[in-house]
């Protein structure tokens, strides 16, 4: 019999480790952006719901030839009972602004993250009457500096009034 020597190629603790630690560091990176991303979905489904109260607003405008002088006049129900009524539990509310037909919405920052209990994010929808009709701008509205980067990227702008 012949000895031969069998050679096993395969990987080394310190490159094993090397591996992990480059994953780690992924991981501790991708995390938080993630995070970020998911509230920022979450705050992106309000401004969405706020389809509904745009077309109010804004069928009232066109058709009356002024904005409503609040939000029932709109057809927006704004009582107690009617805040979570077809909207998620990241949504509060939205708030009519009778003076420039203008309503914030107001988003509920602890259900979006536990971190962000006390936050405002309130972007607010803005109309700007045009040959068209009635074009919507959504701006920053209340939201404070810290919590722009929750708001979708059509939101960050300076409030137009």
């Amino acid at each position: 019999m012949t000895d031969k020597k069998v050679c096993v190629k395969g990987f080394t603790l310190i490159e094993l480790m090397i591996v992990i630690a480059v994953v780690s560091i992924l991981v501790a990176l991708a995390v938080p952006a993630y995070q970020e991303y998911t509230i920022r979905a979450r705050v992106t489904e309000c401004v969405s719901a706020a389809a509904v109260p745009k077309i109010q607003v804004s069928e009232y405008r066109l058709s009356m030839g002024r904005w409503p002088s609040n939000a029932m006049e709109a057809g927006i129900d704004q009582s107690f009972s009617a805040l979570q009524v077809g909207l998620s539990k990241y949504c509060r509310i939205f708030f009519y602004n009778f003076s420039q037909g203008d309503f914030a919405i107001w988003v509920n920052s602890e259900e979006l993250d536990s971190a962000l209990d006390g936050v405002q994010i309130i972007p607010v929808m803005s109309p700007v009457e045009s040959n068209s009709g009635i074009d919507w701008f959504c701006t920053r509205g209340f939201t404070q500096d810290d919590a722009l980067r929750y708001l979708p990227s059509s939101c960050r702008v300076d409030n137009i009034y």
